[in-house]
């Protein structure tokens, strides 16, 4: 008996699958556009900003690195290393120096 009724309620819940597929509404994808502001502002001049505007601005904008909080030399130091390692940033060897220096200079602490 209760084989029957197993088997009969398997029957019952396979049969009302096709209708539940019918009834589902169909998935439409449609393209959307996007405004973002526009990121024209470079780094303020200085020595180094070149390098900055060069290495930087690829990624990410002024404005970003601007707003952050005054860094020790050692923590913006720690902040390039990182955009390289973590975020790999393609940033040259020999620019690695100038950034550290010019972030310092511009949002430092004036520690090391």
């Amino acid at each position: 008996m209760t084989r029957t009724l197993l088997l009969i309620a398997l029957i019952a819940a396979t049969a009302d699958v096709p209708f539940a597929a019918q009834s589902a509404p169909k998935l439409s994808l449609k393209s959307v556009t996007v405004d973002l502001p526009t990121g024209d502002r470079m780094f303020p001049s200085g020595s180094g900003s070149d390098v900055a505007d060069n290495n930087c601005l690829a990624c990410h904008s002024a404005g970003m690195v601007l707003n952050q909080p005054a860094l020790s030399k050692a923590q913006w130091q720690a902040v390039v290393k990182k955009m390289i390692t973590a975020y790999k940033a393609p940033v040259d060897a020999k620019d690695v120096g100038p950034l550290v220096d010019y972030f310092a200079s511009i949002r430092g602490t004036g520690t090391n």
